[in-house]
Order: structure tokens, then C-alpha cells, then sequence
């Protein structure tokens, strides 16, 4: 999904009041770097310190819990960029001050050590999302295979297991690294691209430390720990009261019974409520319009039809019945998207380069202001600072090719040894044209902050699976090449905006490509172990009526299914509304680009809308009480809410994904829940009393 915008902190950290507040401001709007420039940049090497790794690794399994809870549970993933830059600071702070204390300080905490972090974090933490635990690897197990009821043959279905998935993810997650490295200086420099979630996560980190900035973020983290603590607490004392299914606060009937039964509900989730104050309005009404859309009116009335459309009595997990239409109108929607923003990003790219390419003026190289004025001539003293010292640590480009020729040599070896389905020549087509793709996406996000690697896996699937056929697993090997393109496409990208956000706080990319190696490393064998953890733990991970349903598995499967079987088996009628469904989905888009920005702003997107139809509208009304704390914080307060926003945000988020850890720890020692809260209709109730009295 597109990467969410954090908000631009204040280059100073705070707010003023009065003319020292506009005398400062000038001075902040004048330059940033000027700040900064008596203090000294550490060299690249100086830059890794064994702290910052020790306190990334701390971090990298956090947030890949609560990355693997939301792709196990919504597959919505929000930027943890400002989280992860906020915690780093917090804990090296605390580190810092603790030895500044002791007398054992020796080496200052920095801009460009909290780069690194942030860098090494998100990096961890990315495998957790581009490792397909929640799409395209799950999709492969017997447990999804199951519920798809075609092609669950053996030969289309593979044994989840610790050891091959670690391996698996170590031949492929780093080879998008070295993709997009010697095109560096052209995506930052050259075409100047914005990276929106980058720049904003740099302008965060400079303001932590400048004086004003590091009183403001001291107050943060202080919001953080609370609603940490508090989200933390809450999760625990919902626990007591889960002993069962479809008990406790998870299933409060708010809306009513009827409702219910129809998922719609608020399940007092601190996690949910907490990316719905960092995920974009528009993001959480689209949901909540997908929502109201497919299981308030189009399910109900398919429903009507059973016995006509489809069979009666077939298995709520079959997709000749209901569940056929919710999967595969929802996977029409999001190709429509995926089609779409696909070619609008393509069209982009391929337009930015043109005027690159052709037009040799020095304002299309460095676009500045006018410049005979004040901020012109501090953005060109930025730009100049920031330039010089991002092109005095190169990565050597034979180092870059070497070993993108060497790891997709390896790659192609071994990756056939993995998946038998998925054979050497698959494999090496997807390497040769893997960086133009990687290209096309890193420009794209540079362009517009949406990545479309989960596209550029779907384009994969349909290729590849039909390739390799039905009969020689073109279920497997189309999902096994997802993860290959996937892992591709979306390091790239990470890996160019993090370059982007070192440029900004002059870290050197040297630093940020070995923190980026470092922390795709420790996520590879974190982000299994942390699945695995789930996977074990909770029973009945990847059915609609667990608490982790996977819903993107289940759709990916169909995805490839779909590419190797064709449309004979969807249900009557079924193929007809995808139809109409894939053409709304472009044309909804279309009148977001096309219509006035004053209306385009309250047109939903429909690749959230479709996210709904599967899974019911429960997080959709959990992330809209997130917008709406927020709009009403904002209202109130805009000052506070701007500041302290994010730091509240993370805190339910985090707070809720530690609770993960103890709980998963329970389940493992046989510990259960001692109460089971239900809630009864009147009717029901009176039965339950007469059975118990009798």
C-alpha cells in the first residue's frame, strides 16, 4: 500500500508565540544545515555504533510483531518511519544519559546515528510485510489451500516450516539492495525526487536535535510511554475475558446483534485505533464506505439468491458459494487499482524522465526559488552542504553489480531447490528484468510515496503461474515468484527513500546501505521467528473466524489460481460483478485525478474500499475513532495535535503489539483465560436460562 505521509515536524521542534517565534522561524526557514553546521559529521564508520544496532534490534522485533499482528489481521500496514526515529531517540537518549551520568559518555548521540536506526528498523521490520506472512507465503500452506478448495493439491500447496523460510528470505531479500544503488545520485541528486515519507522523517529527526526540538520530542516520548502503558494494560485486562471464541470485549455487539452478525462492530482494539490516527482521513472513510458497500448491501443480497446463484448449503469457506463472491470481487477491485495506479505511475515515470532527459536547465537539475532571495540562497547552501557529503562516501558501482550478478546467480540455484515448481529459467527472467521494475517503483514512490511492489508481485503470479501451467504447480511457483519480484521491487524503494532521508540529515549512504543490509539481515531471521510465534500460538491462524484471519493469503492463492485455471470456476454471475467492479475501481480513480481537488479529496480510494469485503467493517470502525479522537484534537487544540499526534499513535500501537509477546507466551504454556463475556440476544438468553435450570 502507498506509504502514509507523516506530518512535517517543525524545524525547531516547537511552536513560538509572538516575535520570537517569527524571528526564529525566519531563521529556521532560511536554513537548516546552518544550525548544524558547527557541529561535526562523524564519519560513515563512526556513524554504526554498536548501540544503535543493539537498540535497532530491540526495536526491530517490536515492530515486527505489530507488523505481523496487522498483516495477520487487516493487511493495512501504516509508515512506522516516525515511530521507529521517535523510539530510537528515546532509547539512545536514555542510554546516553545514563553513561553521561556515570561519567562513561564518550561518544555523543547524532542526527546520523538516529538515521541509522530508523534506517535498520524499518528495514527489520519491512521483511515482516515484503516476506508475504500475510499474502503470498501464507497463501502457499495447506491451511489456505483449504478454504481456496482448487488446485490444493500437493503439488500446488507447501509444508510451512522455520528452516526453508529463513532460507528463502536471505536469497531473495537482498538483491533489491544492490539494484538501485548506482542510480542513487540520479533519484536524489540529479532529479531531486521529494520521497515524501522520507522528508518528512528527516525533517522529524533534524528537529529532535536541535535544543527546541529535543525539549519537544522529551515531551513526546513522555505521551508515548503513557498511552504505551495504557494500551498495554487494556490489551491485558481484555485477556481474562476471552476464554473462547466470540468472547469478550473483541465481540462487544455495539451496533446490535444484527450488525453484528454482519461484522460491523468496534472491537476495542488499541491498535486499530491508533493507525487510524496516523493512516490519512480519506484512507479510514474508504474503509469504511468498502465496508458498508459489500456487507451492508451487496452480501445481503447475494445471500438472497442462494440456491439460484449457487448451491445451498455449501461450506462458508467455499468458493463456489458467498465466499466466492467476496474474494474475487474484492481481488477485481484491487487490480482495477492496482491497473490503474500502475499505469498512472508508469505514465509518471516515464514522462519525468523525458524532461530530465531533455531539458538541460540548471532550475529542472536543482529546482530552487528565485535567487536573489533570502531562501533561495539558504536552500542552495542546503542543497550544497547536503550534496557535497552525500557524494563523498560512494558505494562503488562494481560493488553494487557484483553483487546483484552474484546473489541472483546464488538465487537461481538455490531458489528451485526451495520450490521444484519454480524452475532456473522462471527464476532468471524475473532477475533480468528485475531492476527496471525496481527503477520504475523507486522513481514512482520518489514521485508520488506509493510503492506498487505488491503490483509488481501480482503482474508476477499471472506471468509466471501461467508459465509454469496447473499440472506442474503453477499455483506455487506463480506465489514463489511474487515473493521473488516483491522482495525485489520493495527493498528498492526503501532503500532509495532512506537515502533520501540521509541526505537530509547528512548521513552518509554508505551508513544507511550498511545499517539497510544489517537490518534486512536481522529481519530475516526476526520476522520468521515472530510468524512463527503467531503461527503456533493461536489456533486456527488463517480462517475467517479466527482472530487472525489472513485475508490477503486467501486472496493471493485466488490470484494465482485465477492465472492458471482461468474464470471457469467462480460461482454464476460472479464474474459478471467483477466486471463492473474492476471499471469502478478505474473510474473512481480517474475522477480522484480528474475532478476538481476541492471534490477529488472526498472521493474514496478503492483499494482500501475493497480490503472490507472480505473481512467485514471492524477495524474500519476502529481506525475512523482514530480519525475522529484526532479531528477533534485538532479542532481543539491543532498545536498539540500536530505535536503529540504521532507519539499517541504509537504508543496504542506499540503498546498493544508488546501484549502480543506475553499473551503468545501464554498460549504456548497452556494458560487460558479464566471468564468468557458473551453477549445473548433475549430470546437465546431465555433458552440458556430454561437449559441451565433444568
Amino acid at each position: 500500500m502507498a506509504s502514509i505521509r507523516d506530518d512535517e515536524a517543525y524545524p525547531d521542534g516547537a511552536r513560538k508565540n509572538g516575535p520570537e517565534k517569527d524571528d526564529h522561524e525566519k531563521k529556521e526557514v532560511l536554513s537548516v544545515e546552518m544550525i548544524f553546521k558547527d557541529k561535526e559529521v562523524p564519519t560513515w564508520r563512526s556513524q554504526l555504533t554498536v548501540r544503535a544496532f543493539v537498540v535497532s534490534f530491540v526495536l526491530g522485533i517490536l515492530f515486527s510483531v505489530i507488523v505481523m499482528k496487522l498483516n495477520l489481521t487487516t493487511g493495512i500496514i501504516p509508515s512506522l518511519n516516525v515511530s521507529a526515529g521517535l523510539l530510537g531517540f528515546f532509547f539512545i537518549k536514555v542510554w546516553t544519559a545514563f553513561l553521561d551520568k556515570s561519567g562513561l559518555l564518550k561518544v555523543p548521540f547524532t542526527r546520523q546515528e538516529n538515521t541509522v536506526i530508523q534506517t535498520c528498523v524499518v528495514a527489520t521490520s519491512g521483511i515482516a510485510f515484503s516476506g508475504g506472512f500475510g499474502s503470498y507465503l501464507f497463501a502457499m500452506s495447506e491451511t489456505i489451500s483449504k478454504q481456496a478448495t482448487e488446485a490444493n493439491d500437493s503439488q500446488n500447496t507447501k509444508t510451512l516450516s522455520l528452516g526453508w523460510i529463513i532460507g528463502f528470505l536471505f536469497v531473495v531479500s537482498f538483491i533489491g539492495l544492490f539494484s538501485v544503488v548506482p542510480l542513487r545520485k540520479i533519484m536524489i541528486i540529479d532529479y531531486k525526487l521529494i520521497y515524501p515519507s522520507g522528508t518528512a522523517t528527516a525533517h522529524l529527526i533534524n528537529s529532535f536535535h536541535t535544543p527546541q526540538g529535543a525539549k519537544l520530542a522529551k515531551k513526546q516520548v513522555k505521551e508515548l510511554g503513557k498511552f504505551l502503558s495504557f494500551s498495554f494494560l487494556w490489551s491485558f485486562f481484555q485477556w481474562f475475558f476471552t476464554a473462547g471464541s466470540d468472547c469478550g470485549f473483541g465481540s462487544f455487539p455495539f451496533l446490535g446483534l444484527k450488525a453484528y452478525e454482519n461484522r460491523f462492530y468496534f472491537d476495542f482494539s488499541a491498535t486499530y485505533v491508533g493507525v487510524g490516527m496516523i493512516t490519512p482521513y480519506i484512507i479510514n472513510i474508504s474503509l469504511l464506505v468498502g465496508a458498508i458497500l459489500s456487507w451492508g448491501i451487496m452480501w445481503p443480497l447475494i445471500e438472497n439468491r442462494e440456491g439460484d446463484w449457487y448451491k445451498s448449503g455449501l461450506p462458508s469457506s467455499s468458493l463456489h458459494g458467498i465466499q466466492g463472491y467476496r474474494v474475487f470481487i474484492a481481488i477485481a477491485m484491487i487490480l482495477g487499482d492496482g491497473l490503474y495506479n500502475f499505469a498512472k505511475v508508469l505514465g509518471k515515470t516515464t514522462t519525468g524522465l523525458v524532461k530530465q532527459l531533455k531539458n538541460k536547465e540548471p532550475s529542472t537539475i536543482l529546482p530552487l526559488a528565485d535567487k536573489a532571495s533570502p531562501e533561495a540562497e539558504a536552500a542552495s547552501f542546503d542543497d550544497q552542504r547536503r550534496t557535497q557529503l552525500f557524494l563523498k562516501d560512494q558505494i562503488p558501482s562494481w560493488l553494487a553489480l557484483g553483487g546483484y550478478v552474484s546473489i541472483a546467480a546464488i538465487s537461481t540455484a538455490i531458489l528451485p531447490q526451495i520450490f521444484h515448481q519454480l524452475k532456473w529459467y522462471h527464476v532468471l527472467v524475473i532477475y533480468i528484468f528485475a531492476p527496471v521494475l525496481a527503477f520504475c517503483n523507486a522513481y514512482g514512490c520518489g514521485l508520488t510515496d506509493w510503492s506498487l511492489a505488491s503490483n509488481y508481485g501480482k503482474l508476477a503470479i499471472f506471468t509466471i503461474g501461467a508459465w509454469a501451467g496447473k499440472d506442474q504447480g503453477g499455483v506455487l511457483a506463480g506465489l514463489a515468484a511474487c515473493g521473488v519480484m516483491m522482495n525485489i521491487v520493495s527493498t528498492a524503494s526503501d532503500l532509495t527513500q532512506d537515502f533520501k532521508t540521509g541526505y537530509m540529515t547528512l548521513a552518509s549512504p554508505r551508513s544507511m546501505f550498511v545499517s539497510q543490509v544489517i537490518g534486512t539481515a536481522m529481519g530475516c531471521v526476526i520476522s520468521p521467528c515472530v510468524f512463527w510465534l503467531f503461527y503456533k500460538a493461536f489456533d486456527g491462524i488463517g480462517t475467517i473466524t479466527s482472530d487472525y484471519p489472513a485475508p490477503n493469503a486467501l486472496i493471493y492463492r485466488n490470484m494465482a489460481i485465477l492465472g492458471v485455471e482461468g474464470f471457469s470456476s467462480l460461482p454464476k454471475n460472479c464474474l459478471t460483478i467483477c466486471y463492473i467492479v474492476f471499471s469502478g475501481a478505474i473510474m473512481i480513480n480517474g475522477v480522484r485525478d480528474f475532478a476538481p481537488k476541492r471534490w477529488a479529496k472526498y472521493v474514496p480510494l478503492p483499494m482500501a474500499m475493497a480490503i472490507p469485503f472480505y473481512l467485514g467493517s471492524y477495524f474500519a470502525i476502529d481506525m475512523c475513532v482514530g480519525s475522529l479522537i484526532l479531528f477533534v484534537w485538532e479542532k481543539m487544540d491543532k498545536v498539540k495535535a500536530d505535536a503529540f499526534g504521532p507519539a499517541v499513535a504509537s504508543g496504542l500501537i506499540c503498546g498493544d503489539g508488546i501484549w502480543t509477546l506475553p499473551s503468545s507466551i501464554l498460549a504456548f504454556a497452556g494458560v487460558k483465560p479464566p471468564i468468557c463475556m458473551k453477549f445473548l440476544s433475549r430470546g437465546t438468553n431465555v433458552k440458556v436460562d430454561k437449559f441451565l435450570n433444568s
